[in-house]
């Protein structure tokens, strides 16, 4: 669903980057209470693995595919406000880069695809979780209803901005279903994707999974034949190598996946148009599309230029793009997650010389 140039004019352009820079804004200063010492580096893999799955368009009707949003799969992960900067992390290499969706369309990229699926996903799945048990079952059948809806309130979205700032004349209502028809279809795959993600994950890690937390029993001592609580020294000092070995396993596992994804199996992702293009062109809405500024990239259309074999090109691409996001998206959160280290030190620093009393 990556806006290209030329479908928004630029006062609504404009408009849209600013809120979206007011929602990363937000995000940022949020995401500093989501993010540890181990999260932080599973959102940067999160970023990467959105990156790689995008890649893989799936058919959904004749002549058109669809492929992964990832906010739902982000709020779910690593929590609404850091799953907000994840998809603005992929958006931004994407656009930059691979010269998919358009720059002066990044903010509207970044609301439809990044805020508005992660809120959406957000509420929903929040809303499940207090009606349904709380087990780990629930989070995943949480997590695919809260997916199925983020995707066609994302075309909602876009024919919003779109009634305000397109730069065609087409019927509003002609839009609208064609958008929320076909993404409705789309939003099944990325449920499909967004349960299975979540189950691997929490089936190893719950205390990984953001939307996962306080589901974990705590652990019990029989003393006496009772069974009572464990202080929490005792509960957690023994399982503290063990998580942190696994935390990597987690780690290193999720980053070969996603660059096999990329590298190799894209290669056999559909080539129809996703559920926007289709539409546009449908529809009329692409007239005046507008050349990406990046078109010249050397990985523009997600091959690497002067590299005869499509098979090759497009598995280096694939291969670079989420070596760049990881990096890019690890260094992100980890500032993030220093700079609250900092203040917390700060703070405390402050408090104790103003309460430590002077002889």
């Amino acid at each position: 669903m990556h806006v290209p140039d030329g479908f928004i004019n630029a006062p609504v352009s404009v408009a849209a980057g600013v809120a979206a820079a007011a929602a990363v804004a937000v995000s940022l200063r949020g995401a500093r209470r989501e993010l540890d010492e181990r999260t932080a580096p599973l959102a940067g893999l999160v970023a990467a693995f959105i990156f790689a799955v995008q890649m893989l368009n799936f058919p959904v009707a004749a002549g058109t595919s669809g492929h992964l949003l990832g906010g739902a799969l982000a709020a779910i992960l690593v929590g609404p406000y850091t799953g907000v900067l994840c998809v603005s992390v992929v958006l931004l290499m994407q656009g930059i880069l691979f010269a998919d969706g358009g720059l002066t369309a990044l903010g509207v990229n970044i609301t439809v695809m990044g805020v508005v699926t992660v809120v959406t996903a957000h509420l929903v799945f929040r809303g499940l979780l207090r009606v349904l048990p709380p087990t780990r079952r629930s989070v995943t059948v949480a997590g695919f209803v809260a997916a199925l809806l983020s995707v066609p309130a994302a075309a909602a979205a876009f024919t919003a901005v779109y009634a305000v700032g397109g730069t065609t004349d087409v019927p509003l209502g002609k839009v609208l279903t064609a958008m929320v028809g076909v993404h409705v279809l789309i939003g099944i795959g990325e449920a499909l994707i967004t349960a299975a993600t979540v189950g691997a994950v929490i089936a190893v890690r719950p205390d990984l999974v953001h939307g996962a937390r306080g589901l974990t029993a705590p652990l019990k001592l029989r003393v006496d034949g009772v069974l009572v609580d464990a202080p929490a020294a005792a509960a957690t000092a023994p399982a503290a190598g063990a998580a942190a070995g696994s935390t990597k396993k987690v780690w290193v596992t999720g980053l070969v996946t996603a660059l096999v994804l990329a590298g190799f199996v894209s290669f056999y992702a559909s080539a129809d148009p996703d559920g926007l293009e289709k539409v546009a062109a449908d529809k009329g809405i692409d007239e005046k599309v507008e050349e990406h500024a990046a078109a010249g990239s050397p990985l523009a259309d997600y091959g690497v230029k002067d590299v005869d074999d499509a098979r090759l090109s497009g598995g280096l691409a694939g291969v670079i793009g989420v070596g760049v996001t990881v990096v890019a998206g690890t260094g992100i959160f980890w500032t993030v997650r220093r700079r609250r280290t900092d203040e917390l030190t700060a703070t405390a620093t402050a408090t104790g010389a103003t309460t430590t009393p002077v002889a």
